[in-house]
């Protein structure tokens, strides 16, 4: 009997890698591929709503990004016993792909794979390559594109397919959208992993500043780094509102379904997942992305009229508590905007770049 065809995912470093990765998972599963996933340990703790069926592959790599000399002096001595593994390991179990998602571990496998001349190709979920993506995009056989459009090199084109996301989010799209009025609303705050601190001094005081009459009505569910955890939480106490404040949710899709409103960074799976459950949203684009790409990412939602945008130098709590309350007192324009962002989602994203993917080891 043949062996099922076998995939390799590269990815890691944040969420904004390993969700699309893990949707692509669970679609080629279902399709009948075995799936291995290669990442490192920072990665390995995105791993949970992975399939069970999908080997997690845990390989040494590295960021310049982050620590002191001595670690930056290691990072290419990691990187090269990761790329000596996975090529080791390649050479052995010869995948039928290798699908790059981008983040510092994702270079292992990519290296070992162009080397070795298997099939490749690179997912870029934001509307600027990503600098691993950028080491890559030359030596693979497509490029597919989460955000449109996306800034590629000279030379190279890329195919729009949006961001897969993963099935519990797509079981929810277009779940019914409860307009803002006089009864408990819901405020869904969201940070990424970058960078909630902002979200964390600003959101609180901003809804200090709304009407007593509005601020009553309100739930907040907000995500901060978990030293900010107990500060956030002082705060809406001391305002009167009702605040569940955790360094991550587990239950994201549930409480985006539920809320009248987002405040969001743009991270292109957080602007997928809006999108695809159809919620208004406010952006706020990480300042410290080298590319702007957060704002990138965000430029479809907020020109189709289905969110807005403050960039951090203009994100202070008056201005922020006037974009709530115009918002949260206007049902006809938050369901115009939920319906906006509905028609930005891609719903068959995961399925179509399944089927680049098996275009790809027909070819090979």
């Amino acid at each position: 009997m043949k062996n099922p065809p076998l995939l390799v995912l590269a990815a890691g470093g944040t969420g904004g890698h390993m969700f699309p990765a893990q949707a692509m998972a669970e679609v080629m599963l279902k399709r009948g591929w075995r799936v291995v996933l290669s990442t490192d340990a920072r990665g390995a703790r995105y791993t949970s709503g992975f399939p069970s069926e999908v080997e997690i592959e845990q390989v040494s790599s590295a960021t310049f990004a982050k620590g002191g000399l001595l670690s930056k002096i290691m990072v290419p001595i990691r990187i090269a016993i990761g790329v000596t593994a996975a090529r080791r390991k390649m050479r052995w179990t010869r995948p039928n792909v290798v699908v790059g998602f981008g983040g510092y571990p994702a270079i292992p496998a990519m290296a070992a794979a162009t080397s070795l001349g298997i099939p490749c190709m690179l997912h870029e979920q934001n509307g600027v390559l990503g600098r691993v993506n950028q080491l890559f995009a030359s030596r693979v056989n497509q490029i597919a594109c989460g955000t449109w459009p996306t800034k590629l090199p000279d030379g190279l084109t890329g195919h729009h397919i949006g961001n897969p996301v993963r099935q519990e989010i797509l079981d929810r799209h277009g779940a019914g959208y409860i307009a803002p009025g006089d009864y408990p609303m819901d405020v869904l705050v969201i940070g990424g992993s970058q960078g909630a601190r902002i979200l964390s001094d600003v959101v609180p005081a901003a809804v200090g500043l709304l009407p007593g009459s509005l601020r009553q009505n309100l739930r907040i569910s907000q995500q901060a780094r978990e030293e900010d955890c107990s500060r956030v939480e002082q705060a809406y106490a001391e305002i009167g509102v009702r605040a569940d404040v955790q360094p991550f949710f587990k239950d994201i899709p549930d409480r985006m379904s539920q809320a009248q409103l987002v405040i969001s960074r743009s991270g292109a799976s957080s602007v997928a997942d809006i999108a695809m459950i159809g919620r208004p949203a406010i952006f706020v684009p990480l300042a410290a992305a080298k590319r702007d790409e957060q704002t990138a990412n965000a430029r479809e939602l907020v020109q189709a009229g289905a969110a807005q945008l403050l960039l951090e130098f203009d994100f202070t709590p008056a201005a922020l508590a006037d974009e709530i309350q115009e918002l949260l007192t206007n049902s006809a324009q938050t369901q115009s905007m939920a319906n906006a962002a509905l028609g930005c989602a891609k719903p068959e994203a995961a399925n179509d770049l399944a089927d680049m993917i098996q275009a790809l080891a027909g070819d090979s």
